[in-house]
Parts: C-alpha cells; sequence; structure tokens
C-alpha cells in the first residue's frame, strides 16, 4: 500500500497546492517538502493538514508534532498508515 498511497499523496499535494506542470513522478519519496526540497510553508502545511482530514478521516490536533510526519512524501505515508492502523484498531 505504500507506492500506492506516496502517489495518492503526491498527487494530492499537486493537486490541492495547485503545482502546475508537475507530476507525481517530478517529487521524490524523501524530497524534503519545506525548507528546501518543494519549498512550501505554514499556509501549505494548513493545506495538507485539511487534505488529511477530508481524504482520509485524519485529524492533526496539534500541528507542530506532526511537523516531522510532514518532512517528505516518505514521512506522510508513514504517517497516514500510521493513523488508518490506529482508527482501524480501535473501531
Amino acid at each position: 500500500m505504500t507506492t500506492d498511497l506516496k502517489r495518492k499523496l503526491k498527487e494530492l499535494l499537486i493537486e490541492r497546492l495547485k503545482f502546475e506542470d508537475m507530476t507525481a513522478d517530478d517529487i521524490a519519496d524523501d524530497e524534503p517538502l519545506f525548507a528546501g526540497g518543494l519549498g512550501l510553508d505554514s499556509i501549505d502545511a494548513l493545506e495538507i493538514v485539511v487534505m488529511l482530514e477530508s481524504e482520509f478521516g485524519i485529524k492533526v490536533k496539534n500541528e507542530s508534532s506532526a511537523r516531522d510526519s510532514f518532512k517528505s512524501i516518505s514521512a506522510l505515508a508513514a504517517f497516514v498508515e500510521q493513523k488508518l492502523e490506529q482508527a482501524k484498531a480501535t473501531s
């Protein structure tokens, strides 16, 4: 699931953040999303939080605690998988 999830996350980021002329293949799994890499900022981080909630039903309660999970596509995919597993375990 991780490879498919990473691709989906890349496609969602491109769509939500309006990265025209960019494809999922243009984003490396371990490329930093912030500070270099894609150069995202705090507004983009909020958009990622909204995206996770609307697409996956994941609530990010504290943005600063999730910061490490937003470092790269790989980290974001691991975060999503962990949250989905936790939700499945509690339901």
